[in-house]
């Protein structure tokens, strides 16, 4: 059975197709846990906030083409947007290095203790 209402998704990538690729796998294999609504990608570190206070979203991404200094500003962004948002940030170089399904290993198996 899935939680308790949908869990609105914001991704920050600069690949918004492949965003949402990768997104619908883990919304798919989640499914039987969690209900996942991908709202919107951002492509640019000045568009968080305004997307952030149209979507209100419950979830913040931030993927791997980020270096950590850029994650933690988007993740600053959005705490102060968003106050009860959940962020996480997906390692630096993960997509590069391991390929996409190493992406989605590491989504689904942090997420279910990001949101409890």
């Amino acid at each position: 059975m899935a939680a308790d209402g949908p869990i609105k998704l914001v991704t920050v990538n600069t690949a918004p197709e492949r965003a949402r690729k990768l997104i619908g796998r883990v919304v798919e294999d989640m499914k039987d846990r969690y209900t996942i609504v991908h709202a919107a990608n951002v492509e640019k570190v000045e568009d968080v906030r305004p997307t952030l206070e149209k979507e209100q979203p419950d979830l913040l991404f931030t993927a791997s083409m980020w270096t950590p200094d850029q994650a933690q500003e988007i993740v600053s962004i959005a705490k102060e947007t968003v106050p009860h948002i959940k962020t996480f940030s997906l390692p630096f170089g993960l997509q590069v290095a391991k390929g996409p399904d190493a992406v989605v290993e590491y989504i689904e198996e942090h997420l279910p203790s990001l949101l409890g």
